[in-house]
């Protein structure tokens, strides 16, 4: 073996050695977990140990001698690594070889995605999940449509609408089912805390009020807390106004409006209005407010979501659990819904806070308590509190850090969001709809063109599914090359 090769073995020697110390070091987080949950994790501890080094120079020297770079390899790390070795001459006893192989790494992905959404209707594509508009409770025709256009999960909000609503919501898709034999799993979403605009003063009867770059506005919990002229607004939780700091951004809504905290003065807080991205400069009632700096002392659980879960356990086969941003939160929900039954519906933990995403890791160890479990790039909220910059580059480390602990995952928020309110697709919109396809579940919102999305999106994705499965390319013949080589 030349000294290239001596070398290669080398690193990838340290690289297991650091993988099998980490996994020491964080031993309390796996060791209690079932069988099929404990290989996940392990492999998921490897993966972290692996990005949290920058080994893009041996990368290059593994794709340079024809050797895998380890890409692609999310699901199954240390084997990958074995694998490797083995080519350079390394000889593992059998029993030393990483359980958790590229065939068994799919294999609990995709055996927990049919868990979570149901059998696939159609291979390769990723299961497709609709939200529910308040018309469908009445329009068993248009549920029957959507079925056969390709839905295999139907999405409540709680944060809308009445449990009767739900309730005619649900009868529809039972019998809709019943009525083309096909399977629709019922995913119903906490609406969590309501963090938003509520007028106090100027502005307050009509909804709004003018606001221009440069201002300065006041934010307090109630109205009892105004003590001066200008324009106020409450975030609609308490616990807030105590938890901001100087400097701290705030976005209203959906980033539109950006603030920064300037003045911090008892039950009050002064925000000075940085920039105003909208023609129409008002801040209206009932408008969503990030806090992407600040640790909020507000419950991710609220009592309105704990008086839905008795509903949710009896009807529902998903829960989306909003605002999750620690693992200590999952704990919570789990208690209350193991006083309801002990056979609650599966979670899916919305990432839509930067909280979450600095503590995805302990969140998704958290979930592997579960027999199954998935995650939901919420991308709305999520892009006002990371940066509308840096959401590409975050969507993507949630699906490789997914994939290497074998949770499923929801691509939500706009997918073909002009198609499904205008009818027409714009052309980043298509790009963004491929680029779902590398998830397990793609959300659809609400709209009036909801069919019309189906069908295209499933053309997309077939179309996709030969080039690709998860980030990993595959070489189907190219019609291009075929008609060069022919001619």
């Amino acid at each position: 073996m030349s000294h290239h090769f001596d070398y290669i073995d080398e690193q990838l020697q340290f690289l297991e050695k650091d993988m099998e110390q980490i996994l020491d070091l964080k031993s309390n987080s796996w060791q209690f977990l079932e069988t099929d949950q404990r290989e996940s994790a392990q492999n998921f501890i490897r993966y972290l140990t692996l990005r949290s080094k920058d080994i893009r120079n041996l990368q290059d020297m593994l794709h340079e001698e024809g050797l895998s770079s380890l890409a692609s390899s999310e699901s199954h790390i240390l084997r990958q690594i074995q694998n490797i070795r083995q080519r350079l001459g390394h000889v593992y006893p059998v029993n030393k070889l990483d359980v958790c192989s590229q065939s068994s790494g799919r294999d609990k992905l995709f055996r927990r995605s049919n868990q979570l959404f149901g059998k696939k209707t159609e291979k390769g594509a990723p299961h497709l999940m609709v939200t529910f508009d308040m018309d469908f409770a009445s329009d068993l025709e248009k549920v029957k449509r959507l079925l056969q256009k390709g839905m295999g999960i139907a999405r409540i909000n709680c944060a809308h609408d009445t449990a009767e609503v739900w309730q005619n919501m649900i009868k529809q898709i039972k019998k809709a089912c019943k009525e083309t034999t096909l399977d629709c799993k019922i995913y119903m979403d906490l609406a969590g805390p309501k963090i938003r605009t509520k007028l106090l003063d100027k502005g307050r009867e009509k909804g709004k009020t003018k606001i221009q770059e440069g201002n300065l506005i006041w934010m307090a919990e109630e109205k009892k807390h105004v003590d001066k002229k200008g324009v106020w607004i409450s975030p609609g939780e308490k616990g807030i106004i105590n938890s901001l700091l100087k400097g701290d951004r705030v976005y209203i809504d959906d980033g539109m409006i950006r603030c920064v905290v300037e003045n911090l003065e008892r039950n009050k807080v002064g925000l000075r209005v940085q920039r105003v991205s909208t023609k129409k400069n008002f801040i209206k009632d009932g408008k969503g407010i990030n806090f992407p700096d600040s640790s909020l002392n507000v419950p991710s659980l609220t009592d309105y979501d704990k008086s839905c879960l008795p509903f949710i356990c009896k009807h529902a086969d998903l829960i989306g659990y909003s605002f999750v941003r620690s693992a200590k939160d999952v704990e919570e929900l789990r208690k209350y819904l193991f006083q309801i039954s002990p056979t609650y519906p599966h979670l899916i933990l919305k990432i839509e806070t930067r909280e979450a995403v600095d503590k995805l890791p302990e969140l998704l160890l958290e979930a592997l308590k579960e027999p199954a479990a998935g995650v939901m790039i919420a991308r709305g909220d999520l892009a006002v509190e990371i940066g509308f910059e840096r959401l590409s580059e975050i969507q993507e480390e949630i699906l490789w850090i997914c994939e290497a602990a074998h949770l499923p995952v929801i691509w939500a928020t706009q997918v073909l969001e002009s198609l499904h309110k205008f009818g027409l697709a714009t052309r980043s919109e298509i790009t963004d709809a491929t680029h779902a396809g590398m998830a397990e579940c793609i959300m659809i919102n609400k709209g009036p063109y909801t069919e019309k999305v189906l069908d295209f999106l499933r053309d997309i994705l077939k179309r996709r599914s030969t080039h690709r499965i998860k980030k990993r390319f595959v070489f189907r013949p190219l019609k291009i090359a075929e008609r060069f080589i022919n001619s």
